[in-house]
């Protein structure tokens, strides 16, 4: 077995797929599905979709198994090596096992699977940069109502939630000049935006709640009062209530500040996700837990203030559990999975499809 999913996932590491270049890796998904056995298309928006038969067993409900099929930069030009059982990127870009370890598990698991039910696969596109494939994914296309996530990094914990996610992007409009021989004519867009950011309450501010500024960008040349400054900020909370007030919050302290100064701004809110929870007695977290048992694995379960396509299932009435795939350091150069935990992944999924067939 690992062999054949090592080979597969360091073929799969080697496609560009770097968040909005999903095309090539779904290309390569769709030929990989047909030759296991399966059926798969992609929907409007480039999504993958799809379907193995059941095996083994005569129940009908399908279950959906979901990954994502995009990366982070640095993701062009990936060059995997194998150390010690341990698979990682020359360390010059990220290695891709986020989510690349779950895709190759999933198809591992239909190529292993003895006894299961009628799946559904479903690998989203933009994932990582705002669950855009997941939010434009054709739901009409699926018929499941339960299933698993595969984009958790450890197999010892079992994501049931994550929170209300906001993006907020600014644009603060300033006033050219000369910095050297006519500052005085000019609103220095940078300034103002960088006033607006110093009022900002960043950080963790409660144990569900989180803001950040993570992007500032502004100015042509160095001698040029800029008129122009751009930043992309966010907050995240476990409550939805209080995620929505604190972006109204911030939105009113960058207007305010960047009005003080002088300065003309436009907030631009976006609420990407809304938090949700599911119940740990639910169904899937359930079979995942009794799993991920028969490799040795208790595991425990979770909410993250990060987000993941989950959210979005479980908020469409698909309950979805975030199961753990063994990639660690992930969105860094130093990220890694370990053969040994990607087989332990496959062995527990395997159990829970077998479970899900006998239920």
């Amino acid at each position: 077995m690992s062999q054949r999913m090592i080979d597969q996932f360091m073929e799969m590491v080697c496609i560009d797929s770097e968040s909005g270049d999903e095309k090539r890796m779904m290309e390569y998904l769709l030929s990989a599905i047909a030759k296991d056995g399966g059926t798969a298309e992609l929907d409007a928006y480039g999504n993958l979709i799809g379907r193995f038969p059941a095996i083994g067993c005569t129940a009908k409900a399908p279950i959906l198994l979901s990954c994502h099929g995009d990366t982070v930069k640095p993701g062009k030009g990936i060059r995997p090596k194998l150390e010690a059982g341990v698979i990682r990127s020359q360390g010059d870009t990220i290695l891709g096992a986020d989510d690349k370890a779950g895709i190759a598990e999933v198809l591992e698991t239909m190529r292993l699977a003895t006894m299961r039910p009628p799946i559904e696969i479903a690998v989203s596109r933009q994932e990582e940069v705002g669950l855009h494939g997941v939010k434009n994914l054709d739901f009409s296309k699926l018929k499941a109502k339960r299933g698993f996530l595969m984009d958790n990094d450890t197999l010892d914990t079992i994501v049931i939630g994550g929170p209300s996610y906001f993006a907020i992007d600014v644009e603060v409009q300033g006033k050219s000049a000369h910095a050297g021989m006519e500052p005085e004519k000019g609103i220095n867009a940078i300034q103002a935006a960088s006033r607006a950011i110093a009022a900002l309450k960043l950080g963790r501010l409660d144990p569900g709640t989180t803001a950040n500024v993570g992007i500032i960008e502004g100015g042509l040349i160095r001698n040029g009062v800029p008129a122009k400054c751009t930043f992309k900020a966010e907050c995240r909370s476990a409550d939805h209530a209080r995620g929505a007030s604190l972006a109204e919050e911030m939105s009113g302290i960058i207007r305010r500040e960047v009005e003080a100064a002088g300065a003309k701004v436009t907030v631009s809110v976006d609420n990407l996700c809304r938090a949700v929870r599911i119940p740990e007695a639910s169904w899937t977290v359930e079979v995942a837990k009794r799993g991920l048992k028969t490799v040795g694995v208790d595991a425990k379960c979770v909410f993250i203030t990060g987000f993941t396509d989950a959210s979005i299932y479980n908020n469409k009435g698909i309950e979805m559990a975030v199961i753990g795939i063994g990639a660690q350091h992930e969105h860094s150069t130093e990220e890694c999975v370990a053969i040994a935990d990607m087989e332990k992944a496959v062995k527990a999924l395997t159990e829970m499809l077998r479970i899900a067939a006998t239920d």
